[in-house]
C-alpha cells in the first residue's frame, strides 16, 4: 500500500541518517519496522491489566499546556507516587512514576499523548499484577529443578 505523510524537514533527515546508519534497504523498510515498534509498543500498554508499576517519560512545550497537565496530574494522583521534572528553555522532559490499576495508566498515558505540545510519551511497564509475577516465579522455580 502507498502513501504519504507530512513530516518536518529535519525529522526525515534525522530518520534517513539513522536507518542508513544501521544499514537498512530503504526508507520504506525503516518506516515498516517503526510502524511495527509503534503497533507492539501499543499492545503491551493495552495487554496490561490488574495492578501495574510504570514509568511514562514524555516532553512538552512548558508555556503551552503547563497548567493543562496540572489539573491532569492531579486527576491522576491516585496513580502517580512522584514525578521528576527538567526545564531546557521552551521545553521541558518529565517523569511520572505510576503504581495502581492498568486502565487507569493507559487513561493517563492517552491524555497525554492527545496533547499537541508534548513531543514524546514513552512508557515502561516495571511490574504486571500478583498474578503474573506468581506464574514468572513459578515458571522459574519449575526450570530449575
Amino acid at each position: 500500500m502507498r502513501t504519504s505523510l507530512n513530516v518536518p524537514e529535519e525529522m526525515i533527515a534525522e530518520f534517513d541518517q539513522t536507518w542508513q546508519a544501521e544499514g537498512l534497504d530503504s526508507r520504506s523498510r525503516a518506516l515498516r519496522e517503526a510502524i511495527q515498534e509503534y503497533v507492539e509498543s501499543h499492545h503491551r500498554l493495552e495487554q496490561a491489566h490488574g495492578t501495574v508499576a510504570a514509568t511514562i517519560v514524555f516532553d512538552y512545550v512548558h508555556d503551552e499546556i503547563i497548567n493543562a497537565l496540572h489539573e491532569i496530574q492531579h486527576e491522576y494522583q491516585e496513580i502517580i507516587d512522584t514525578t521528576c521534572h527538567v526545564h531546557h528553555g521552551q521545553w521541558c522532559l518529565e517523569s511520572v512514576f505510576c503504581h495502581g490499576d492498568a486502565e487507569t495508566v493507559r487513561s493517563l498515558v492517552y491524555q497525554l499523548k492527545d496533547f499537541d505540545a508534548v513531543g514524546r510519551v514513552s512508557v515502561t511497564l516495571l511490574r504486571a499484577d500478583a498474578d503474573h509475577a506468581d506464574e514468572r516465579r513459578h515458571s522459574a522455580h519449575n526450570t530449575h529443578k
